[in-house]
Parts: C-alpha cells; sequence; structure tokens
C-alpha cells in the first residue's frame, strides 16, 4: 500500500489545485500536465497518477463542500482526513479564490452559446456508482467548515437559466428539424416563457414519432457533476409525468456547452436531499 501522504505534501498539491481552479474560473489557460510533473518535484516519490488521483480527490471535497472544482479531475471519494483538513483551512484564507468564485456565480449572460455539433453536445449522464460512492462518503465526513452556497447562489442565477433554456430550445427545434420533423419543430414552446414558471418543467418539445416531452433544463458553468436544485413541484411533475419528463442537465456552459439527459421520475434518478423548508410560526 503507498505511504499517505505527509502535511507537506498535501499543502503542496492542494495550493497547486487552487491555483489551477482560479486560472480555470478566470478563464486563463494553463497546462495539467506541466502542474503535475512542477508538483513530481516537490513530492516523495509520486507519480503522475498518484498526483492526478490526488487531484481528484480535492475535487471530491470541493464537491463536498457545494464549491466548484477544475473540470477534467472528475470528484474521487475515499480520501486521506488530512486532505480534507487542509482543504478546509485553505478555503478559510483563500479571499481571492473565494471572490472569483462569487463572481462567477453572479456572471449575467450576454449571448446564448452558438449551436454547433448538435451529436457532440450530448454526453452520457455521471456514472450512478461513482456518484453514489460520493455522497455515501459526504454522508459518512464530520465536519465545522461554514459552507458558502455558491452552486445554490448560481442556481438561482437567471440570466444563467434563461439563457440555458434558450439554448436547448434550439437543441430541440434543431434535432426535429434534421429529423424532417419540421412541423414538430415549430411547436416546441418555451412555456416557462409562454405561460408561466410553474408547469414543473420549462420547454414543451416532442419525439420524432409526435410524443410529447416535458423539458426541464439546469444549467451550470461548471462541471458536468455540480449538484442542481429542483422545487418539489418540478420533483412530483416528475414523478406523475415520468413517461414524458426529461430533465437536462447542461454543464460547462460559459466553455463549451454540453448536456446528459435523466428521463422519468427523479425520485428514481437522483438522490434527492431537502435543503430548505416551508414554516410557520407555532
Amino acid at each position: 500500500m503507498p505511504e499517505d501522504w505527509s502535511q507537506q505534501e498535501v499543502e503542496a498539491i492542494v495550493a497547486d489545485y487552487f491555483a489551477m481552479l482560479d486560472d480555470e474560473l478566470e478563464g486563463r489557460r494553463y497546462n495539467k500536465a506541466e502542474h503535475n510533473r512542477n508538483l513530481q518535484k516537490l513530492l516523495n516519490n509520486r507519480d503522475r497518477v498518484s498526483v492526478e488521483y490526488k487531484h481528484r480527490n480535492i475535487s471530491a471535497v470541493l464537491w463536498q463542500l457545494d464549491y466548484p472544482y477544475i473540470d477534467g479531475y472528475k470528484p474521487l471519494a475515499r480520501y486521506q482526513g488530512l486532505l480534507r483538513q487542509v482543504v478546509e483551512e485553505r478555503l478559510i484564507g483563500a479571499t481571492e479564490l473565494n471572490q472569483t468564485i462569487a463572481r462567477s456565480v453572479q456572471v449575467q449572460i450576454r449571448t446564448v452559446p452558438s449551436l454547433r455539433n448538435l451529436k457532440a453536445i450530448q454526453v452520457p449522464p455521471p456514472s450512478r456508482k461513482e456518484v453514489k460512492s460520493l455522497v455515501q462518503d459526504a454522508s459518512r465526513r464530520k465536519t465545522t467548515f461554514v459552507q458558502r452556497n455558491y452552486i445554490e447562489a448560481e442556481a438561482k442565477n437567471r440570466s444563467i437559466g434563461l439563457a440555458g433554456e434558450e439554448f436547448i430550445l434550439r437543441v430541440e427545434h434543431e434535432r426535429l428539424w434534421r429529423a424532417g420533423k419540421r412541423t414538430l419543430a415549430n411547436r416546441v414552446e418555451h412555456v416557462a416563457k409562454t405561460k408561466g414558471d410553474f408547469f414543473g418543467f420549462d420547454i414543451l418539445s416532442f419525439e420524432p414519432t409526435g410524443r410529447e416531452k416535458f423539458i426541464e433544463v439546469k444549467t451550470t458553468q461548471y462541471s458536468a457533476m455540480t449538484r442542481f436544485f429542483a422545487s418539489s413541484n418540478e420533483v412530483e411533475i416528475s414523478v406523475a409525468h415520468a413517461d414524458k419528463y426529461q430533465l437536462y442537465r447542461l454543464f460547462n456552459f460559459d466553455k463549451q456547452p454540453q448536456f446528459f439527459v435523466l428521463s422519468g421520475s427523479l425520485r428514481e434518478t437522483c438522490y434527492l436531499k431537502p435543503v430548505s423548508f416551508s414554516a410557520v410560526p407555532t
């Protein structure tokens, strides 16, 4: 078994990861391979794969703390306890990084990204096994870290949400148009805009057969496994219309937009965690 990483090694890789994350959020170019090579010189005989795994562990910690993580370092659970401690300590003092994230969640989308390769933008959902591992690992971790709710703040950014809905509206129209179903394409409707945001879904679309699709769009600038938020109404509509309901998770929206689809009841396709309550005085 490989030895646990020392305090000095963990401090070094967390600092390196935070520098890359800040570059990514600010849109600056950086080279992951170069960072990896430079880190190996500071570590105790750690190879490229070992460094990459540790980077993925840091992504898992950030995911569990509701922070964005580096795209390309997919969160990997079951990490060293010292790593969690150092990440939390660094986050408390990472004023510049926290300011960068705070700015990114408040961004206003001026232009909806263009639709290029229709086949390339839809990808498979994240592995259920990997998501389950992250959720179970998070439930075992105890922390006093005060979370800043960046992911929730981004989810409430109406500019991002509306731009994502308009992007998927174009996707559905183009998909049906290319299938030769132009009449159906012209019937695709942005119901959240034309009728109101209370139907439990955003877009009424169709399969090429003419069957209706109730599409709820959840958009993030961040990576595929970033958490999203669903209202109780959206969950119940997904249950009542499981045969029609499809959640489109749109990610990397400000870079190279891609999406995956969860079809059916959100109670079946997602791990749901209650995060708010309706209350009256007792």
